[in-house]
């Protein structure tokens, strides 16, 4: 951590912040960090252990339950197995792991919670109870509440799920796989399936008094993937880092790009929805900024992992305790950085094409006026998240592909005339031309004779 790289009243400020938190919301310990340019920036952890005065203070390097944020390890083990082959996201869970009630489902349905697998076991509360194998848990037996592709439907089964497939296309366990393929190559050294080293205890903290109760922890068995990792601020900042894109050699930037794709939106009715799943991770949606990661809960513990699309900063954060005020006003720490410390853009380069000159400018789709401007080693047609806006990335000569909006994957095609000059270009069958339904340009279904009048 470089906190000199922060303004020291940016830092005293982020300290209160915190700090607040803690006493205000009665948490025996609270602990988190923010992440820039791929290392962490700001760190700090604050109360004890066991919550009394004369406890073990907590610090960067002590372990706390990550809850559901283990769902992003999990998912991206899975996306790894797609990239080698060994699997597509339109598979039935069943090709992979035969014999349950959910083999209906698709891969892509079960890592975005569109499968529509029961949300909890049919046992005693998996959280606070020893787990048993995927046979007892598949046998209980679970099952799909709705059909599979019709709606967000949040399931710590379907992730249970997801972790004996990759047990069996492995040979070994789901943590082995995660551990061998992510947390190594990352250098997470202190993220483990349950506590080791200086690890806090779980506390319930009474709703109208200053006592505390322990809370159980177990190993949860087949249900572990959903939910049963243990890290450090310092640990979960690198998997912070990796989602801003300092993803290494364990995934490529297209497939943590696909990852963070909305796939299904969390719908409240009468409500703007402000959060999707992607594949694994969740997708924030706040007055049109975006931000991915993951929340995390489990007795005695609550974290969060948030990171801005835009800006790529990021905010890791821990408290031992099962409930209370925590998430939405942790979060704050991350906007006031962002507020405090905004991040400079980068300075503008004379880096352009010259080449690609002759396709800018005014063209037109029948009456309608299109601006065509070059950034860097883009062709932009219109203005990209307006209508029908959208960026063109070059693929050969005269050969475009549309990067998102309407013709996100669309080609895009320079046509020359008999001297070589621009004619016109077709994208997707529409024609554009220098002037309103050029005669000259072969505009489907012709031009009338007679013109404008």
């Amino acid at each position: 951590m470089n906190s000199d790289a922060l303004e020291p009243a940016t830092v005293r400020h982020l300290d209160g912040v915190l700090a607040r938190l803690q006493r205000d919301s009665r948490l025996p310990s609270v602990a988190a960090g923010l992440v820039r340019d791929g290392r962490m920036v700001w760190g700090r952890a604050i109360g004890t252990l066991d919550g009394r005065a004369s406890g073990e203070p907590a610090d960067l390097d002590t372990q706390y339950r990550m809850g559901s944020i283990t769902k992003t390890f999990v998912a991206v083990a899975v996306m790894r197995l797609r990239d080698a082959g060994r699997l597509d996201l339109a598979d039935r869970f069943e090709d992979h792991v035969p014999g349950s009630r959910l083999g209906g489902a698709t891969i892509a349905q079960l890592l975005a919670h569109a499968a529509g697998v029961q949300a909890e076991t049919n046992g005693p509360w998996w959280e606070r109870t020893p787990g048993g194998s995927w046979d007892d848990l598949a046998g209980s037996p679970v099952v799909q509440r709705f059909r599979a592709g019709r709606r967000f439907h949040y399931s710590n089964v379907g992730y249970g799920a997801l972790g004996e497939l990759l047990a069996r296309a492995h040979g070994e366990s789901w943590f082995d796989v995660v551990r061998r393929e992510l947390l190594a190559p990352l250098g997470m050294e202190r993220t483990t399936a349950r506590p080791v080293g200086k690890a806090a205890p779980g506390w319930a903290v009474h709703p109208f008094a200053d006592v505390l109760l322990p809370e159980p922890e177990h190993d949860a068995g087949a249900m572990a993937p959903a939910g049963q990792l243990w890290t450090t601020v310092t640990d979960l900042a690198a998997w912070a880092a990796f989602a801003a894109g300092d993803t290494g050699d364990v995934l490529s930037a297209d497939t943590l790009a696909e990852m963070f794709e909305p796939h299904v939106v969390g719908d409240n009715p009468g409500l703007p929805w402000t959060v999707a799943h992607g594949l694994g991770w969740q997708v924030w949606n706040v007055e049109g900024r975006r931000a991915v990661g993951h929340g995390g809960s489990m007795p005695g513990f609550l974290a969060g992992l948030r990171v801005d699309v835009e800006s790529g900063d990021g905010l890791v954060s821990f408290t031992n305790s099962t409930a209370g005020p925590f998430g939405p006003q942790v979060s704050a720490l991350l906007t006031e950085f962002m507020a405090r410390e905004p991040k400079l853009p980068e300075p503008w380069h004379a880096a352009g094409d010259p080449g690609v000159l002759e396709l800018v400018g005014l063209w037109h789709w029948g009456p309608s006026v299109t601006l065509a401007t070059a950034v860097g080693d883009q062709l932009l047609l219109g203005a990209p998240g307006e209508g029908r806006g959208s960026r063109f990335e070059r693929v050969g000569p005269d050969e475009w592909r549309g990067l998102d909006g309407y013709h996100l994957g669309e080609p895009l095609r320079v046509v020359r005339g008999a001297d070589g000059s621009v004619s016109h270009l077709d994208l997707q069958s529409f024609r554009f031309t220098r002037t309103p339904y050029d005669p000259d340009a072969d505009v489907p279904g012709g031009v009338d004779e007679r013109g404008w009048a």
